[in-house]
């Protein structure tokens, strides 16, 4: 049988394009996700990774689409970046302010999304069978992701939310946009002590990932406290070793909301829903 040709970038013609944007993205898993996805539900797809800064990004999509890019999951650190390159906004991505999904408009451009709410939602409340109603919650970083599933907590019934960054001009934005001041709100990071025990505590810092160890109190956490990293695999083990020396109940990585969103963009695109559970349970086992 003939080989089938391939275009000048290598990438098969039959194959649909999608990508990841965003810097850095060695070790990312996405493109061993939706290479799963795809041969679940016999889908040919191909999944590359694109480095991307928000000073290059324009260009760099303008290129994808050019290029027959159909869509595309965007990470740190351009979630704000892609909006206003978005010629429709989904009301989720228009509430969080971030973007992380990107599909292809039938007449050209990007409609812009956001399922890292979605995606965290089902690990922790429907995988992780964790009720999240009425929890005190720190979140701890204010940028992209922390963004995108904020509003899926609140709207879940999480009780007062308090929001801590390094840089606390961030914080203080992403409680503003919420509009619950007395529901959200943010605090200095290094009066975190100060303000009581948390039920909830959700890193969003990008510490693990920079080599740098989590700076917090070891009295944060109230008697029935769940931890959760956004980060996952080596990025989280010093945010989980704290929360567990810290009295944690249970302490969890990100790899199922990798997953659990990227499934959600998969949805979005291919418009069949992927065994989610079979592809966490393949990477889960090192597979």
């Amino acid at each position: 049988m003939e080989a089938p040709s391939l275009r000048d970038d290598g990438v098969a013609p039959h194959l649909r394009r999608y990508a990841l944007f965003g810097h850095p993205l060695t070790g990312s898993r996405s493109p061993r996700i939706h290479a799963l996805f795809g041969e679940q539900r016999g889908i040919g797809l191909h999944y590359e990774l694109i480095e991307a800064q928000a000073a290059d990004l324009a260009d760099t999509l303008a290129q994808f689409e050019r290029e027959g890019g159909l869509g595309a999951n965007i990470t740190t650190p351009v979630k704000s970046a892609v909006v206003p390159l978005c010629h429709e906004l989904a009301p989720r991505a228009q509430r969080s302010g971030v973007v992380n999904v990107l599909q292809r408009l039938e007449g050209g451009g990007w409609r812009g999304d956001n399922t890292d709410g979605e995606g965290f939602i089902n690990d922790l409340c429907r995988r992780k069978e964790q009720d999240i109603r009425a929890r005190r919650t720190l979140l701890l970083g204010a940028g992209g992701a922390v963004a995108g599933i904020l509003p899926l907590l609140l709207d879940g019934g999480v009780g007062e939310v308090v929001i801590a960054a390094r840089r606390p001009e961030r914080a203080d934005a992403l409680a503003l946009r919420m509009g619950e001041p007395g529901r959200v709100h943010s605090v200095y990071w290094n009066d975190l002590a100060e303000h009581g025990l948390f039920d909830l505590v959700v890193n969003g810092t990008s510490a693990g990932k920079h080599g740098q160890a989590i700076d917090l109190p070891m009295r944060l956490l109230s008697p029935r406290a769940i931890a959760y990293d956004l980060n996952y695999g080596e990025f989280a083990s010093g945010f989980l070793g704290w929360a567990r020396g810290a009295g944690a109940i249970e302490a969890f990585d990100g790899l199922g909301m990798l997953v659990d969103q990227a499934a959600v963009s998969f949805a979005l695109w291919h418009g069949v829903e992927p065994d989610a559970d079979a592809v966490y349970d393949t990477l889960r086992a090192g597979a």
